[in-house]
């Protein structure tokens, strides 16, 4: 599905033919593993700003670190916005209550040969419409792109990085599953939940028609009990694999007993309507169930007929009761949120303060989040730069944070396509949107001691540079017939100050990397600009003639050059891959 091109911008003799003709003196810097071990290895030994409320300076480089963690990249005018607030309302922006983003619908018909959906035609939902049989590929992609556009078109709130993280941890694969109507269904549970109850959303869950395809749960039965979900309830979503989790295979073999019974309407497979669950009480064990001393011995008594599904919730609150849950949810978000490694300093005077809270709070995940983004600790400057960005921070981020638009006609096969493109950029890179490699989720988010640094190999670290040149010399490359171009000369201009070279860098800078140059680094950089002459009227000359005459081709390319050859060696400074 992602088609081979000679021409395709993004491969290697193109990437070598630019540095050729651009002529372009390298900055070599530390690579983004090294820039962020360097960064761990300085916050050994530090002091720990706890979870009192932080109370220090609130400027561009706090509020571009509260971004780069809660969205994917940031616009100049989210930096200013939240700069104009206080650090408490903030986050409490970030955190408000949002509508639901508008569904997907089919954005693909007539897309290329053999994309016809045979139930819905173009702009029409597929949600309740039977299965696509064959054709079910383009409702899965579409439902894939409708994730990247939500991302792209996010407003300033942390909701889509929630789903992000959910979608980690309480995983499934749309690809796996193959029924786009119900991994919709998913999809919306975790937007609606994404700062809710997780009780709630646990059970939402287990229930969830394409978690019970995915994780057998639909298969599992009396006569033959199946124990992927019962153990990945407790050892992926609940629990946890740390050193206090102390569940046994018998509370795993138990948990699939409880579980005996749940499926699905299967009817709706190839009629309308959505998927649902539904409790056979036929396929359900009514013994009673035993757990071991790590759940204080429980017994789950066997309840007979349809009075057997109340079963389910006895087993979801014992096992979100346990202290070893709120905790262990605590520090999957603080690896997500904050720092991925965590200490006995950390475990002790962050995550487990954070677990009282998540508890006394009935499980309301808002209350953790409030808590955490606005902590001294959050903010603890040995923090800030500290995780490498994911697949969908690096290209989507870029794209948000530099304007790219890609379809300003809003022509849905244009949506369907470029979304499609960056789907398969993310994936050559490591990230799949609504596909993690397995139940455990992607990596980089939970495998000691790499950590994040496994977004980062000797080929994924080509491929993040190659799609940066692209974008700034040929544009984004979506098919062989079109590339989507990145507008610098407007990007520049939303700066302050683009005349003045050391503002339009810095500023740059902090979008971009959350940082301030070193002197070194800015006079590097602005030896591009400035051509190689001393004076930085050079630069500013050229971009006041440039705006005066703004449709001066000539005069555009002098100032687009220059802007492509300083923005390539900017993006790929180690800096730029961290958040």
């Amino acid at each position: 599905m992602n088609p081979k091109n000679t021409k395709d911008p993004r491969s290697p003799d193109r990437h070598q033919w630019i540095a050729e003709a651009r002529k372009v003196k390298p900055i070599v810097l530390d690579p983004p593993q090294v820039v962020a071990k360097k960064n761990l290895q300085a916050r050994s030994g530090q002091s720990l700003a706890g979870l009192e409320t932080y109370s220090g300076t609130w400027q561009h480089p706090q509020v571009r670190h509260l971004l780069s963690r809660t969205l994917f990249g940031l616009k100049k005018a989210e930096l200013d916005f939240f700069s104009q607030l206080s650090m408490e309302e903030s986050v409490d922006h970030l955190l408000r209550a949002l509508p639901l983003p508008a569904p997907p619908v089919n954005d693909y018909e007539g897309i290329g040969p053999g994309a016809q959906d045979p139930h819905v035609g173009l702009g029409e939902s597929w949600l309740n419409a039977p299965h696509g049989g064959e054709k079910e590929t383009f409702r899965v992609i579409s439902l894939k792109s409708w994730m990247i556009k939500n991302i792209l078109e996010q407003p300033a709130n942390i909701r889509q990085k929630m789903v992000l993280f959910w979608s980690n941890l309480l995983v499934t694969k749309l690809w796996d599953v193959y029924i786009a109507k119900t991994s919709y269904r998913y999809l919306e549970m975790l937007h609606l939940s994404a700062l809710g109850n997780y009780k709630k959303l646990i059970k939402d869950f287990t229930l969830d028609p394409s978690v019970l395809i995915f994780l057998n749960g639909a298969s599992n039965t009396k006569a033959a009990p199946d124990e992927n979900f019962g153990r990945e309830l407790q050892e992926l979503f609940c629990i946890g694999k740390g050193p206090d989790a102390k569940f046994t295979e018998g509370d795993v073999q138990a948990a699939a007993r409880v579980l005996t019974g749940w499926t699905i309407d299967w009817s709706k497979y190839e009629n309308s309507g959505p998927f649902t669950s539904l409790f056979n009480q036929w396929g359900h064990d009514f013994a009673d169930k035993q757990f071991s001393s790590f759940y204080n011995n429980r017994v789950i008594k066997g309840k007979p007929g349809e009075n057997g599904a109340e079963e389910l919730d006895e087993l979801l609150d014992m096992i979100v009761d346990h202290p070893e849950t709120a905790r262990y949810i605590c520090r999957r978000l603080y690896a997500f949120f904050v720092a991925n490694e965590i200490t006995e300093v950390v475990e002790e005077q962050i995550i487990r303060p954070l677990a009282d809270l998540f508890q006394s709070s009935g499980f309301e995940i808002q209350p953790v989040m409030e808590k955490l983004l606005k902590s001294a600790h959050f903010y603890d400057q040995l923090h800030q730069g500290a995780l490498i960005k994911s697949p969908a921070d690096h290209l989507l981020g870029i794209w948000r944070t530099l304007g790219v638009d890609f379809n300003n006609d809003n022509d849905l096969l244009k949506t369907y396509e470029g979304h499609q493109s960056m789907l398969w950029h993310m994936a050559g890179q490591g990230m799949e949107m609504g596909d993690p490699p397995n139940v455990a989720g992607w990596a980089a988010y939970y495998q000691a001691p790499q950590y994040d640094k496994a977004w980062i190999t000797t080929d994924t670290i080509t491929k993040r540079a190659l799609s940066t040149d692209s974008l700034l010399y040929w544009g984004f490359w979506i098919s062989p017939e079109r590339n989507v171009n990145l507008n610098i000369l407007g990007f520049t201009a939303s700066l302050s100050a683009p005349q003045n070279p050391n503002v339009l860098l810095q500023e740059s800078a902090l979008l971009l990397l959350g940082l301030e140059l070193a002197p070194e680094v800015l006079g590097d950089l602005k030896s591009i600009l400035l051509s190689g002459q001393l004076q930085d009227h050079y630069w500013t000359d050229a971009w006041i003639d440039y705006q005066n005459n703004p449709t001066n081709s000539s005069l555009q390319q002098i100032v687009r050059s220059r802007l492509q050859a300083c923005f390539r060696q900017l993006l790929q400074l180690g800096e730029y891959h961290l958040m």
